[in-house]
């Protein structure tokens, strides 16, 4: 499980000293989420677990007379989004927990994330509080992954892991696969109503450069489960498993870039709080 304390702590500061990597990664997917942001109507907007801020940047700059907010509960992904968002006046960024976050001014109309909603402790609850604080018939857009297996950039990696202990059993378990289930996601998403799933593909970039093998191994001794496992695993079995991953990596290095194929839900809801 990946939580509140690992983005607050290892985790957060990861990315958001990898938020270039991190961005590439997705950059596949992000034109898909902000055409289906781009169909919604909103001057107020929020973007909940904004990260490094790659999607609030782009969603200021498409609607300049909308005030955007990126909201994340990692500090140090938030100070790098303020350090890119030098100069546009309609975009700020704050510390916070979803599940928490009130509005400073007039309700937002209009939430948005890339992949950062998969992780709340509690989901039904903060997306209650989120429609709860929204003005009414209030959009919101978001991505997230479907199944593991199909994302070969992390099953496949996790398949070279030995066995890990079962965590304590909980409703709903964060992680970056937590919303791969459209019926579990519904029953997240309470005080939201119409709520629809569109499939998309894409391709995951690992590495990119005049090395990308090096590139996607150093990326992946930094970011998903391949970090904690180069880690902490004891001498023998770290070496055995980064000879597997440097195996994992070259056979998908085509066209000087490293790529896996990867598998996300697009999904959109209409707060259902009038």
């Amino acid at each position: 499980m990946t939580g509140a304390q690992d983005w607050q702590g290892r985790v957060g500061q990861n990315w958001a000293a990898e938020w270039e990597r991190t961005d590439r990664s997705f950059a596949a997917l992000t034109p898909h989420l902000l055409a289906a942001i781009a169909a919604k109507p909103g001057t107020r907007v929020i973007d909940v677990g904004c990260g490094a801020g790659e999607l609030s940047l782009a969603v200021a700059a498409a609607r300049p007379d909308a005030q955007v907010t990126g909201i994340d509960i990692s500090g140090e992904l938030v100070e790098a989004a303020r350090s890119r968002a030098a100069g546009l006046a309609n975009l700020g960024f704050t510390v916070a927990d979803a599940a928490e976050w009130q509005a400073g001014g007039a309700p937002p109309d209009l939430y948005v994330s890339r992949h950062g909603v998969m992780f709340f402790t509690d989901p039904p609850a903060t997306f209650s509080h989120l429609s709860a604080s929204a003005a009414p018939g209030a959009r919101m857009v978001f991505s997230c992954f479907r199944p593991a297996a199909e994302n070969p950039w992390a099953m496949d990696i996790a398949l070279m892991l030995p066995p890990g202990k079962p965590g304590p059993a909980v409703d709903f378990p964060p992680g970056p696969f937590s919303f791969a289930d459209p019926d579990h996601v519904r029953r997240c998403l309470k005080g939201w109503r119409d709520i629809q799933f569109q499939p998309l593909d894409f391709a995951y970039v690992a590495g990119y450069g005049t090395n990308p093998v090096a590139d996607a191994l150093s990326f992946f001794s930094r970011i998903g489960p391949a970090a904690a496992a180069i880690r902490t695993l004891p001498d023998q079995a770290r070496a055995a498993f980064e000879r597997g991953l440097l195996e994992l990596v070259q056979s998908r290095h085509v066209g000087g870039r490293v790529c896996f194929p990867a598998a996300a839900w697009l999904v959109t809801a209409t707060a259902d709080n009038r």
